[in-house]
Order: C-alpha cells, then sequence, then structure tokens
C-alpha cells in the first residue's frame, strides 16, 4: 500500500504512469527537490544554487520559469512560519515501510522532524491554486497523511504526532486534525 495511493481515488495520476504531458508533473518533482537540497545550504547561497540547478538543459525550462520556481521555493524556506520543518536535525525524503493494520505500507515522508515532544511530518504540495479549507483538501491527501501518522505514531509512541500540508503556492501550512486522520483512520480499518 502507497500512502499517496490510499484507496486509489485521488484526483492527480502518479508522474510515473505513463500518460498525458509527461512536463505535467515537472513543477512538482522540481521543487520536491529543491526543498530537499536547498535547506542543506548557508541562506546566502540557497538562491544562486536554486538558479544553476534549474538552469540544467535536462529541465528544458525558460528564464521565467526558472525564477517562478526559484521564487517559490525560497518563499517556502525564507518563511519563519516553517523554521521547525527546515530545523537542524529535520531530515528530507525520509523512507516509511511498516504494518498498519493488515496492510503493509511503503511511502516516503517529505521532511520530518523529531523532537522531544513531537514528531512533524510535512508532505509538500504544490497544487495551484492550493485549497484554503481542511474540507477541500483532496480525501487521498488525508489518506496518505493518516497512514504517515499511523506509521510514525508506532515508532515514536510518547510523542505527538502531528501532520502538516506544506503548500508551495503562497506559501502556508496546513495542519491536518488529529481527530479527522483518526476518523480517516478508522473508515480504513486501521
Amino acid at each position: 500500500l502507497a500512502p499517496s495511493h490510499v484507496g486509489d481515488e485521488g484526483a492527480t495520476r502518479s508522474p510515473l504512469d505513463g500518460r498525458g504531458d509527461p512536463r505535467r508533473f515537472l513543477r512538482g518533482r522540481l521543487i520536491h527537490k529543491l526543498l530537499q537540497l536547498l535547506p542543506e545550504l548557508p541562506d546566502g547561497d540557497r538562491a544562486p544554487a536554486a538558479r544553476r540547478w534549474l538552469s540544467r538543459p535536462a529541465w528544458a525550462l525558460e528564464a521565467e520559469e526558472i525564477g517562478a520556481l526559484s521564487a517559490e521555493v525560497l518563499a517556502v524556506l525564507d518563511n519563519s512560519a516553517f523554521r521547525a520543518v527546515f530545523a537542524p536535525g529535520s531530515r528530507a525524503e525520509v523512507p516509511l515501510v511498516g504494518l498498519v493494520g493488515n496492510h503493509v505500507v511503503s511511502g516516503q515522508v517529505d521532511r520530518l522532524a523529531v523532537t522531544d515532544d513531537e514528531v512533524l511530518i510535512v508532505d509538500y504540495k504544490t497544487n495551484r491554486p492550493p485549497p484554503r479549507a481542511v474540507d477541500l483538501v483532496d480525501i487521498a491527501y488525508i489518506r496518505q497523511m493518516a497512514a504517515y501518522r499511523a506509521l510514525l505514531a508506532q515508532v515514536f509512541p510518547s510523542r505527538v504526532a502531528r501532520c502538516v500540508l506544506l503548500w508551495t503556492d503562497g506559501p502556508f501550512a496546513m495542519e491536518l486534525p488529529a481527530e479527522r486522520l483518526a476518523e480517516e483512520a478508522r473508515k480504513l480499518g486501521w
């Protein structure tokens, strides 16, 4: 069971399914990669590194696209509201494998920050325009985060697991209520 496809009702198709425009998911993949790599660099090195990386011929991006993508990623990294997400010790692209109910779950958390009290589970979303209320979030995203939360609650049973969708278009963070995630987990038999 892949958390990003729990129930397989999501409105988005995988970039790996081979159908449609091959560049359809390029923006999201590039933003995810930059949010993985840039936090490890000093603040002053991030903008030039982003532009250099996006200028690679493999991406075939125009100067305007490079500028827009760089600005979107840097707006996330420069936003003080996201300090905990990118704090020293937080980790990018954390693989998870385990049992949730009777399901083997395998996924990858975009960003994970573990403190003495909590586990912050962050998934980047590049949808445009992003929903502004939890009730408008695609059910596939809710189920994905419910699966991550269920797995990490087993790993860190004494810590509060918080799930956050970080919408890069804005940017803004949307914490998913624990009750909503628990409700979805119950519906799925977890």
